[in-house]
C-alpha cells in the first residue's frame, strides 16, 4: 500500500463560517489556521493547499485571556532608522480596523511561503455580522461548542 497524496486537482474545498463573537484570539486562530491548511481531513498532503475557505463573522467581538487585550503589543518597522512603531491590542480593536487581530494571529500559525501565502488568500474576515459570500452557501461551525475554553464568558 502507498502513502496518499492528493492532486492538486483532487481537492475538494468548502466554505466555513465561524461567529467570533466571544471567542479567544488565540484559540480560534489554530481552529482557523487548522481548517486553512486542511488538516482536518484525511486527506491532508502538505505541499497542497488543500484546506477550506473561511469566513470569519464579528471579528471585532473577539476577546483575549488575562490582561492581554491592554498589554499585547504589535510591533512594526516602517524601514526607517529609529522607526519601530508599536500599537496594543486594545488600540486595534478599537481602532478603523479590528480584523486585523484575527487576522495576524492566523497569519502567524499558518507555515511561511508560497504556500502558506495561498492559503492565507482563503480567509476572509469581518468587523461586522455581514458578509458578501451568501452565494456559496457556507456551513457553520460552531467553535465555541469545541471546547468550553474556547469562549471568555465578562
Amino acid at each position: 500500500m502507498a502513502t496518499f497524496s492528493q492532486k492538486p486537482a483532487e481537492v475538494e474545498k468548502k466554505w466555513v463560517i465561524i461567529d467570533a463573537e466571544g471567542l479567544v484570539v488565540g484559540r480560534l486562530a489554530s481552529i482557523i489556521a487548522m481548517r486553512l491548511r486542511g488538516k482536518h481531513k484525511a486527506t491532508f498532503t502538505p505541499h497542497v493547499d488543500d484546506g477550506d475557505n473561511v469566513i470569519v463573522i464579528n471579528a471585532d467581538k473577539v476577546v483575549f485571556t488575562g490582561k492581554k487585550y491592554s498589554d499585547k503589543v504589535y510591533y512594526w518597522h516602517t524601514g526607517y532608522a529609529g522607526g519601530i512603531k508599536e500599537r496594543t491590542a486594545r488600540q486595534i480593536i478599537e481602532g478603523r480596523f479590528p480584523e486585523r487581530v484575527l487576522e495576524k494571529a492566523v497569519e502567524r500559525m499558518v507555515p511561511r511561503g508560497p504556500l502558506g501565502r495561498r492559503q492565507m488568500k482563503n480567509l476572509r474576515v469581518y468587523a461586522g455580522s455581514n458578509h458578501p459570500h451568501e452565494a456559496q452557501q457556507p456551513v457553520a461551525l460552531d467553535v465555541a461548542a469545541l471546547n468550553k475554553k474556547n469562549v471568555r464568558s465578562a
